[in-house]
Order: structure tokens, then C-alpha cells, then sequence
């Protein structure tokens, strides 16, 4: 059970299913046994309808390898991240100007994605689950490129849209997960070995 809010990270060794874990309860893989229920939806399998209208109008995604169109500019792999939504032009272009702004890309809007470097792409893609104003985001490895400042750069976005909407990024980096998370999940071949709010936190 997960909240409306915050900052929850799945942690644990390369392997042990954070990545399938987070699919499946983003709506992209499927998955064996179980149900996943948010709102008033409750599906028991891969690919509803139901469940596809939720993903589709309440979450956002936030992949380690960004997935941006690198032919285009910063401002429309943002703008088509809005498609499935039932938005006017005009709203769709102030929610990119806006997204872009708060990850300080405002000055790049134009830019292809070509041209910029490996932490100003993923700028772009938190950008583009941002501006849907998802319930959810879904990170998976989203630092796993990036050096040292870009890391805290970017979990300190991620921690401020989980004051709004619910973050729930995987990683492998305890020290990351230590500092910024408000709960952590610990995986272990493919069971939940641990489910904390509380723990000893160090600096970064």
C-alpha cells in the first residue's frame, strides 16, 4: 500500500526485480498473480482498459535512458509527453514552459536534444512526466548517467514533486535512497526482504 504522497524508493542489488516491480505496478509489464487497485480500479491483469485510462491520465515516467526524440527540441519531447491528455494547445505549451522551468531548462527550450549534455536530457525527462501533473511518477535508475552533482540535482527535483504527487523511484544507491526517501523498500530476489519509514540517516 502506497501513499498519495511522498518519496518512496525500491533499493537492492542489480537483479533481485526492482525494475519488473516497478513495471508491473506501472501498468508496463505483466504479472503472474496479484491485483493492482488505485482509485476506484482494481485489475488482476496486464493490459485492462481501465487500468490503461489510469496510467495514460495519472502517471508519469522518468526512464534511466530518457527516451527523447534527439532530432527535436527540448520543448517538443516535452509537448508530446502531453498528447494523451485532453488539453488545449495553448494549456499543453504553459505546462512545457512551465516544466522547463522548473528544472532549469527554460534558457534550452529550443535546443535539440542532440546538443545537450547527459544531465540536461534527464532534466528534459523529468520535464516531460512534470508537466503532466501525473498522481505518480515512476523513476527507474534515473542518476544511474549521471556524476555526482547532477545525482543530487535531480533527486532534489524528485523530492520536491513528491510534495505533490507520489515518487517512487528504484535504485541501487543506499546512500541516495538514505538521504532523500520518506520510506524504502528492500528487494531481495524478487521477495520484499524489508519496508521502512525509519532509519538512520547520513549526510551526502
Amino acid at each position: 500500500t502506497l501513499p498519495d504522497t511522498g518519496f518512496v524508493c525500491i533499493l537492492g542489488p542489480s537483479g533481485c526485480g526492482k525494475t519488473s516491480l516497478l513495471n508491473a505496478i506501472g501498468g508496463l509489464d505483466r504479472f503472474d498473480n496479484g491485483k493492482l487497485s488505485t482509485g476506484d480500479i482494481c485489475v488482476s491483469r496486464y493490459g485492462t482498459a481501465a487500468y490503461e485510462t489510469q496510467r495514460n491520465r495519472n502517471f508519469g515516467y522518468i526512464f534511466q535512458n530518457y527516451y527523447l526524440l534527439e532530432n527535436h527540441s527540448a520543448a517538443y519531447n516535452v509537448y508530446l509527453g502531453l498528447h494523451s491528455l485532453d488539453l488545449s494547445h495553448k494549456e499543453k505549451l504553459r505546462r512545457v514552459r512551465m516544466a522547463l522551468h522548473a528544472v532549469d531548462m527554460d534558457r534550452f527550450i529550443r535546443r535539440k536534444v542532440s546538443e545537450l549534455s547527459g544531465g540536461q536530457q534527464q532534466r528534459i525527462a523529468i520535464a516531460r512526466a512534470l508537466a503532466r501533473r501525473p498522481r505518480v511518477i515512476f523513476a527507474d535508475e534515473p542518476t544511474g548517467n549521471l556524476d555526482e552533482a547532477n545525482t543530487r540535482n535531480i533527486c532534489t527535483l524528485l523530492r520536491q514533486a513528491s510534495r505533490e504527487s507520489l515518487v517512487i523511484m528504484v535504485t541501487h544507491e543506499e546512500r541516495i535512497a538514505n538521504f532523500f526517501a520518506d520510506r524504502i523498500i528492500r528487494l531481495d530476489q524478487g521477495v520484499i526482504a524489508s519496508d521502512s519509514e525509519s532509519w538512520e540517516r547520513g549526510g551526502l
